[in-house]
């Protein structure tokens, strides 16, 4: 992963179909992918593309342990 800008800040939070995010870095089996881009699927369900080309499809109910990078000004 690239390095982070000095004036980010790293922030764990919980994350769902709904609220994950582009760029959100969620560990999965021990290691570690970074959100490329999100498409929404049926039902509000989201498929996660992931910087590495791997795919993950999450449910409404699904529940991630996330890092969200926050830029402060």
């Amino acid at each position: 992963m690239d390095r982070l800008p000095r004036n980010a800040l790293a922030s764990n939070i919980e994350v769902t179909a709904a609220t994950v995010q582009r760029g959100d870095v969620i560990q999965l089996g021990g290691r570690v992918y970074r959100v490329q881009d999100l498409f929404q699927l049926a039902q509000g369900a989201k498929q996660l593309l992931f910087e590495s080309g791997e795919l993950l499809t999450i449910h409404t109910c699904t529940r991630l342990a996330v890092v969200r990078m926050i830029c402060r000004r």
